[in-house]
């Protein structure tokens, strides 16, 4: 069967620095993979070659058996690649409807007529609202984003990607900065995502991996390390020397 997402050979370089060394990784359709790796591992480079925010020096990307190495970053999202950020790239002033409304517009073909379609359409309203209530955000659809709580804003970036309607979700530390009495909610939200959406997810929350993920690669020094389960990559005791004795403490 064919992957949903996979790297051959990925390399970047930045002059003599291998920032992504020789990287091949596949994703099977609708898996739960992780990855993860100590600070400095490489793991946004890889992300940002996955999303084409930079070009790899050498290797290949394929979404579902389609080569999208050279594809831009607007392409790889209609093609179905969509990503989170670690940093909130919402817009505060929006409320979630307004905010998802926006994303459901896109995904529809409206986008010349959003700020009318997001009040007015029924489609946009019907399929915002479907997407609010899978995250758990219908009691706070209507308030300002930046009066939420941060780890509210964090399920509605899930949300926003999820109304893109992606194949692939690359999610990058959905947990990062969210108090811990709110974590509860991150994990309920990944539990929330389609099952047919293949998902990669980036974190340092190491309980979160191992709840959420089926298969984890680890990256270290822009390699991969090992991939494996969850149970397979705790047990490895490079694994424990090189990443997660040290995330155990953050």
């Amino acid at each position: 069967m064919t992957a949903a997402l996979e790297t051959t050979n990925l390399l970047r370089r930045f002059g003599g620095l291998v920032a992504t060394n020789d990287v091949s990784m596949c994703l099977a359709r609708g898996a739960r993979h992780a990855l993860i790796g100590p600070n400095g591992a490489g793991k946004t480079t890889l992300i940002n070659l996955l999303t084409g925010v930079l070009a790899p020096s050498s290797g290949t990307i394929r979404l579902d058996g389609a080569d999208i190495t050279t594809a831009s970053r607007s392409r790889r999202v209609e093609l179905g690649l969509v990503r989170t950020f670690q940093i909130n790239q919402l817009f505060p002033g929006f409320t979630p409807l307004q905010t998802v409304g926006l994303a459901v517009s896109r995904r529809l073909g409206l986008d010349r007529n959003m700020w009318r379609r997001i009040g007015s359409d029924p489609r946009v309203i019907e399929g915002s609202v479907d997407v609010l209530e899978r995250f758990d955000l219908i009691d706070v659809m209507n308030r300002p984003t930046a009066t939420l709580p941060y780890g509210k804003q964090r399920l509605l970036e899930i949300a926003v990607a999820i109304a893109c309607g992606p194949r692939v979700l690359l999610l990058d530390e959905p947990a990062a900065g969210v108090p811990e009495g709110e974590r509860g909610e991150i994990m309920d939200g990944l539990a929330a995502l389609p099952a047919d959406v293949t998902v990669l997810l980036i974190e340092h929350d190491m309980d979160l991996v191992f709840r959420f993920a089926d298969r984890i690669s680890v990256l270290v020094s822009g390699a991969l390390l090992l991939e494996g389960t969850a149970s397979e990559v705790a047990a490895d005791p490079r694994v424990r020397a090189v990443y997660l004795g040290d995330a155990s403490h953050g």
